[in-house]
């Protein structure tokens, strides 16, 4: 049975092996590496967070069904990226794979293209977490007050930036502090989401529970698209709550035993996100009342479930618990985000690269690359003063984007000729159709989410999507092939900055430490 010390050695050696130095203390238990993907889904507060996406959309049957349907998608999608993730468990993740495994003539391009698409989607992600967590605490305001105070833009704006500051600051202690705080969301996340699906059916009076027709198959179309391309767009709630699973990859350089904990976290927060989501998605079907015009119109839908449920007192209660989960979330996105920031700062690819890779001397935590997130996170909020259907397009963008940085080193993976090696989570004979199965579905998706919400728009309405990704990505393109200074001329993808003799040196050990059972993790995993 390897040790810990053995283990220590082994996730060393393969870091080296990837051609990096142990920067990180590796602080993160398997289960604390599960934790990080878990509490950025956390259900319930994402849900609430999305809701207004599936009752316009196709109404309960959209919720339960739609849910279903993309679950099962974003589970292929993910062990796709497991089977990455444990062949090479680094922080650099999705373009240090597409670097290794893209020909030669285009890797650079490629991989410049997924690091820039992976930092604009994690941005996204933390902007998105923590606008629907100042929502959250404004609807809780407007509960309290008896619904007489409502939230202006400008007050949600206040309350997002609070939100965003605070997590750049807990972000900046020490990788243990942040390790053992995953451990507590964990436990946070499935109490909250197990109470609400039991507590929520117990407690609701009976004009506000919908029978088993109405609940499973009613379809209330409110959009104006066609039926299935509004069931379609309801895809968006589950597609945005069950995403950002490439947190995990980004911290695997703090993990123990990364090669099987990092692929593990993603498949199992994914499979438990979708059958406890479904669950969750039920009993709001089931409990949410046939009023689905006054939901949709209200501050929160899902708060005002809740309040027609348990009245105002129990909605405070339970929505203080739903507001901390969203904060939660919030901050662990971020320290996901400043991770794989630091790795694509760490092979030069970011303007100002040589002030993002510092580690901080006393947390031992990338602190610049931490505030680097914050405030561009901040900046991305200011388009909520451009309309709502603005800051609804950061909810796509952190799909999107994420999806274009999941695509392209999953197909890489078949399309190049390479030499790519499994790690211990392998899907074999399947990797393939799962992989087509993966890529498609993002393809299609993606497209989608670039249409706005209705058939007829005008510039308040329109979905700024496309403009708000496509930009980023132009502008990164643009830097890539700018004359002279352009990263055509210098970048050349991820950078060794180490060699496994020399990682070994450094921590005193020799490699005959790694036993039989170890060398199964290490040996001939790079990608």
């Amino acid at each position: 049975m390897p040790t810990k010390e053995m283990i220590a050695v082994a996730d060393e050696t393969l870091l080296a092996q990837l051609g990096y130095k142990q920067e990180f203390k590796r602080a993160f238990t398997p289960l604390e590496v599960f934790g990080i993907a878990f509490s950025i889904i956390g259900l319930l507060p994402s849900i609430a967070s999305v809701l207004f996406y599936a009752i316009p959309n196709g109404g309960p049957s959209a919720m339960v069904w739609g849910w279903a349907v993309a679950s099962i998608f974003i589970l292929c999608i993910g062990m796709s990226m497991a089977e990455l993730g444990s062949a090479a468990p680094t922080s650099g993740g999705l373009y240090f794979w597409t670097h290794s495994l893209s020909s030669p003539r285009c890797r650079n391009l490629l991989s410049w293209i997924v690091g820039y698409a992976n930092t604009i989607g994690s941005i996204a992600s933390v902007a998105s977490i923590d606008w629907g967590c100042a929502v959250q605490i404004a609807a809780a305001a407007s509960i309290g007050s008896g619904q007489v105070f409502v939230a202006t833009e400008a007050q949600i704006f206040g309350i997002y930036v609070a939100v965003v500051l605070s997590h750049a600051v807990i972000c900046c202690l020490g990788t243990p502090v942040l390790a053992r705080l995953q451990t507590v969301y964990v436990i946070l996340n499935v109490c909250l989401c197990l109470a609400v699906i039991i507590a929520l059916p117990a407690a609701t009076p009976k004009k506000f529970k919908n029978s088993a027709s109405f609940a499973l198959g009613n379809f209330s179309n409110f959009n104006g698209w066609t039926d299935g391309y509004a069931f379609i767009l309801s895809f968006l709630a589950p597609l945005w709550t069950i995403c950002s699973f490439d947190s995990s990859v980004h911290i695997s350089e703090e993990a123990s035993n990364a090669a099987t904990a990092v692929p593990w976290a993603i498949v199992s927060a994914i499979g438990i996100a979708g059958v406890l989501g479904w669950a969750i998605n039920v009993s709001l079907a089931f409990c949410m009342g046939s009023d689905l015009e006054s939901l949709i119109n209200s501050s929160q839908p899902m708060a005002q479930i809740f309040f027609n449920s348990f009245g105002q007192k129990g909605t405070l209660a339970l929505w203080a618990i739903v507001v901390l989960v969203q904060y939660m979330m919030g901050s662990s996105m971020v320290l996901a985000a400043s991770r794989q920031s630091f790795a694509f700062a760490r092979d030069g690819a970011l303007p100002f690269s040589s002030i993002l890779y510092r580690m901080n001397s006393f947390t031992g935590t990338p602190v610049n690359t931490v505030w680097f997130v914050a405030g561009t996170a901040i900046i991305l909020g200011l388009l909520a003063f451009a309309g709502a259907q603005a800051i609804n397009a950061i909810f796509a963008i952190s799909v999107t984007a994420l999806y274009v940085a999941y695509a392209i080193p999953i197909s890489a993976r078949f399309i190049f000729n390479n030499d790519f090696k499994p790690g211990p989570f392998t899907l074999g004979i399947f990797s393939l159709p799962i992989a087509i199965i993966s890529v498609t579905f993002m393809a299609f998706t993606s497209i989608v989410f670039f249409f706005p919400t209705f058939p007829q728009t005008d510039s308040a309405s329109m979905n700024y999507t496309v403009v708000v990704l496509g930009g980023v990505l132009l502008l990164s393109l643009v830097w890539y092939y700018f004359p002279v200074y352009g990263g055509v001329h210098w970048f050349t993808g991820p950078v060794r900055n180490v060699s496994t003799e020399d990682s070994l040196r450094n921590v005193g050990r020799d490699s005959s430490l790694v036993d039989n059972k170890v060398e199964a993790i290490v040996d001939e995993k790079s990608v």
